[in-house]
């Protein structure tokens, strides 16, 4: 039996397929995945996300070991209130997550890890906060609720307490808001508008009721993962890990090598990387024959080498299989994929694949 987030009885009750990820028990769908997809695409949809963890980095020193700790740099947030995704990396420049963190207040941030990467994750923060006056406290005691949809802010109003409800009136997107012990932030992982509310875990299964009234429907694990690879988001542990820098994984516009004297882990390894050269990156791809495209298939560039899917399947909202592929850098606009021992062809495009709930420029040209 895996860990329960503080909705897992919500779950049960509302007939889940339940799956491990990543050491919990977690909603794969509740019925059909394919239906909250399309929920979220059109309306609004609800994901359980408590399984990640707050991370609160606090103290006279919370920015100074911030900018250390991160290849972005904090000071790129103009003010309290502001958010900023990037990449927390090893010595090498290899990714040891990625995480969204929240700039609250001048001696208090808020950083999100992800789930099976969180023992791992505040292990290396606390061993990196030594020399910092910084405390470094992870906060198992707040669930994340994510409500996600064209309708999901309006929605999430009559859901939220009164304070939580002005607090998040007024914010624009990658802003965030504390109100009392809730703590509102307009980012997400799909590609749509709407909130990611970071709530004490005994106050989660009413939240999630109040949405439920309010017409938001539950979306498990399987739409998530469809929704974010439509949105060109990268997945840690496929798309990224402690193998690959940022810039073989489409996230070069996540380091900060300006100011030069930002003293970041990896720092010097990505410098060193620039200039060598980089070998492979991560592009996006569409396939033209039947097929779907799944994480691990063989992709073949015509005079370049191979390469290899990382996250792949079928997009219900383009109706043709997508994916992400780590590939020689000198890749054109096609390749070949080797579906169940046939090469099949697929396009090169930019990624995301879906923008405002249609086909992203390009995509299906």
């Amino acid at each position: 039996m895996g860990k329960h987030t503080f909705l897992y009885d919500e779950h049960v009750k509302l007939g889940a397929k339940m799956v491990d990820f990543g050491g919990w028990d977690m909603p794969l769908h509740y019925g059909s995945q394919l239906e909250e997809h399309h929920q979220v695409r059109r309306d609004a949809g609800m994901f359980d996300v408590s399984h990640m963890t707050p991370v609160d980095v606090s103290g006279r020193q919370a920015r100074e070991y911030l900018r250390h700790l991160l290849a972005n740099d904090v000071d790129r947030l103009k003010g309290p209130g502001r958010a900023i995704y990037g990449c927390m990396l090893d010595d090498s420049g290899g990714v040891l997550d990625d995480m969204i963190t929240y700039w609250i207040d001048e001696a208090h941030y808020r950083v999100v890890v992800n789930a099976a990467t969180t023992d791992k994750d505040l292990a290396w923060m606390e061993r990196q906060a030594k020399g910092f006056d910084v405390e470094v406290t992870g906060r198992h005691d707040l669930a994340i609720v994510a409500v996600q949809g064209p309708n999901a802010r309006d929605k999430a109003y009559g859901a939220m307490p009164e304070d939580a409800r002005e607090a998040a009136r007024d914010l624009k997107r990658f802003q965030a808001a504390p109100a009392g012990e809730w703590f509102i932030g307009r980012t997400g992982y799909t590609g749509e508008d709407g909130f990611e509310v970071i709530l004490p875990g005994g106050e989660a299964p009413a939240f999630w009721n109040g949405l439920l009234e309010a017409g938001a429907r539950p979306a498990g694990l399987g739409a998530r993962d469809t929704l974010r690879l439509e949105a060109g988001l990268n997945l840690y542990g496929q798309d990224m890990d402690e193998s690959v820098t940022p810039y073989e994984a489409n996230l070069a516009w996540t380091v900060a090598l300006e100011p030069t004297d930002r003293d970041f882990i990896g720092r010097k390894a990505l410098q060193g990387k620039l200039e060598s050269g980089i070998g492979e990156r991560l592009v996006g791809l569409v396939l033209e024959d039947r097929g779907i495209l799944r994480h691990g298939m063989r992709v073949f560039v015509e005079g370049a080498g191979e390469g290899e899917i990382t996250s792949g399947g079928f997009s219900p909202t383009l109706g043709v299989s997508i994916a992400f592929a780590r590939v020689p850098r000198a890749i054109g606009d096609s390749c070949e994929v080797e579906v169940r021992g046939k090469r099949l062809k697929a396009r090169v495009v930019k990624p995301p694949f879906v923008k405002n709930g249609e086909a992203a420029e390009g995509v299906l040209d």
